[in-house]
């Protein structure tokens, strides 16, 4: 008897199926890819149960004749390749195994019909085994039945999660199916309730996709991000990036697509976030729709069974135009921040009966020990500069209006809490955060003085010790070379201490050494996906520039405050500082109106 023997038809087919039939969502992430590679304007989607016991995906493209519906339930068997080049792929699928492999693992029933033919056709397949066409009434198109998924297979049936975890994966997907073709109609039905029905926009190119989006994330997404476009040799990447404080706790608003083609590709998804590195909390996830075309002979879509991974011939160049189009996009709108922000005020705030506030002993009394402060000319205060720029003269005259043109973030009017500055516009109140906003200004500056080649350092006439235990002692000196790069020049004091010889310019004076350097420490222990040299120098920078930006409770002059103001509407990314936090809020007159209920 021979050792090595052929497997069974069914058997091969169930196997196939395990690769490309994990679950619910596997089936009609197949189906509706073959409508749409059937150049479907409209597909229906129906589902019972989370799509275990029911699937059912209507389409009006092209059809199939008698001969390609006996063949597409062939293993092996597509209309995609026509030239058998599997290194340039133009469709959705190419494969040939999903109707087999959905076949042998459920009980599916197929209705399709040309355009010139007079009457659609039926074939049902149970248990792979298929029966003769049928004449039926059917509109052109296709219709795909699947019933009872994984019934022959109780083994793999009880791996399957329950109803709710199953209709949410599915979802998912014709979330992402309809966001890449904005030009097709999508409607879903589970359990007979229409969750969504997104027609097909009387717009074209940038509008059609932009409302696919509105329909799909919500007029949120739309409202608080940028447009995105750019290209690079055969590459154009284009679409919309969320503002970096419009952000979620989990990766589930980040679409990305490679040729119309759905991906969760962990190379993009990495760039994605390498790109908001600067501008968002560690454990926050920007939002993003982003397309990226190429030609197909340039992307293999064939690595993964479920082709949601790619592998890029260039994959550095990839990398590059992924992160430099969003840096350049996020810099040349500095100033947007979330609207939200403003819709959680109101939230919180809403106008309520009125109190006798002024009797309150929180009320702004003089004698009762006010819980704000109110900018008033202190003869006893020291000046101090914040060591920028200097700022041109903003007035503001007796009828409230601009001298000159307005600035985009107003006149300093007051600080309260000795941190916050509030500032006047011509339409309203911005309010800032004085910490996190010279914080992005501080980071900026260094580097910008990396980019120039130095960071400007001051020696010290006495070094400054700092004290580690030995293994802090022995990391700090062996990464030398990287901290003579971020302006310190260190030398060893012992086992167990350092001497500071010079410390960054930028610094003097502003921060407290010992905690700087334990800090940076933290930063060089953590094992985080950093690889790259560049990244990992702007995480130390970012600890940098928070001891070395000015503090909550530092009183500042008006002249002082209007100088930050200016330098943050000149420095990128100014409306976050670097760990990714809002730096201003806005109110707009009619929103402040609103709040003391006078509209």
């Amino acid at each position: 008897m021979p050792i090595i023997r052929h497997l069974p038809e069914h058997l091969v087919n169930q196997i196939a199926a395990g690769e490309v039939v994990e679950r619910p969502a596997s089936v009609v992430k197949e189906l509706v890819e073959n409508a749409l590679d059937a150049q479907a304007t409209s597909i229906l989607i129906d589902l019972r149960d989370g799509g275990k016991s029911f699937i059912s995906v209507r389409d009006n493209g092209k059809g199939m004749d008698a001969t390609d519906l006996q063949n597409c339930i062939q293993r092996h068997a597509t209309s995609k390749l026509s030239d058998d080049n599997l290194f340039a792929i133009s469709h959705l699928g190419f494969r040939g195994e999903a109707l087999p492999s959905i076949a042998s693992v459920s009980s599916m029933e197929i209705t399709s019909r040309t355009a010139d033919s007079e009457h659609a056709l039926k074939i049902s397949i149970e248990n792979g085994i298929s029966t003769n066409l049928l004449p039926t009434a059917g509109d052109i198109g296709t219709s795909v039945t699947v019933r009872n998924l994984f019934h022959l297979i109780p083994a793999r049936l009880k791996f399957l999660k329950g109803t709710n975890t199953e209709y949410a994966v599915t979802k998912d997907i014709l979330y992402r199916l309809a966001m890449a073709h904005p030009t097709v109609s999508f409607r879903l039905t589970h359990n007979g309730v229409v969750i969504f029905n997104y027609q097909t926009p009387p717009l074209l190119g940038q509008q059609a996709q932009d409302q696919r989006m509105r329909d799909v994330m919500g007029d949120d997404f739309v409202e608080n991000s940028l447009p995105l476009s750019a290209m690079r040799e055969n590459y154009h990447l284009y679409g919309r990036i969320g503002l970096p404080t419009y952000s979620s706790g989990t990766a589930q608003d980040q679409f990305l697509f490679v040729n119309q083609r759905p991906v969760k590709d962990r190379s993009l998804l990495g760039a994605l976030r390498a790109a908001y590195n600067d501008v968002m909390p560690r454990d926050r996830y920007p939002s993003a729709v982003l397309f990226l075309t190429l030609p197909p002979d340039q992307v293999d879509v064939n690595v993964h069974p479920a082709k949601t991974e790619v592998r890029f011939q260039d994959q550095a160049a990839i990398r590059g135009l992924i992160v430099s189009s969003i840096l350049h996009c996020l810099k040349s709108n500095a100033l947007p921040v979330n609207q939200n922000l403003n819709t959680a005020l109101f939230e919180k705030f809403t106008p309520s009966a009125p109190q006798n506030f002024l009797n309150s002993p929180n009320s702004l009394n003089p004698n009762g020990g006010a819980a704000t402060y109110f900018y008033e000319p202190d003869n006893n205060y020291q000046h101090r500069t914040l060591n920028m720029p200097t700022a041109q003269s903003y007035q503001i005259n007796d009828n409230g209006e601009s001298e000159k043109q307005l600035w985009p973030l107003g006149a300093a009017r007051a600080q309260i809490h000795e941190n916050y500055i509030i500032s006047q516009t011509s339409d309203g109140i911005v309010i800032v955060d004085q910490h996190a906003a010279h914080e992005r200004l501080v980071y900026e500056a260094f580097k910008a003085q990396i980019y120039k080649g130095k960071i400007e350092s001051q020696s010290f006439l006495t070094p400054e010790i700092i004290n580690l235990d030995e293994a802090e002692c022995k990391l700090i000196l062996e990464k030398q070379e990287f901290f003579v790069q971020c302006g310190f020049h260190i030398s060893s004091f012992g086992a167990d201490a350092i001497a500071v010889n010079s410390l960054p310019l930028l610094l003097v004076g502003r921060c407290d050494l010992a905690k700087l350097f334990q800090d940076i420490l933290s930063a060089l222990h953590e094992q985080k996906p950093i690889t790259h040299v560049e990244d990992k120098m702007n995480e130390v920078l970012s600890r940098m520039a928070c001891h070395g930006s000015v503090r909550s409770g530092r009183r500042l002059s008006i002249e002082e405050m209007n100088a930050l103001l200016r330098q943050m509407e000149s420095t990128p990314l100014a409306a976050q500082c670097n760990h990714g936090r809002p730096t201003f809020i806005t109110l707009s007159l009619k929103e402040i109106e609103k709040l003391f209920g006078r509209r």
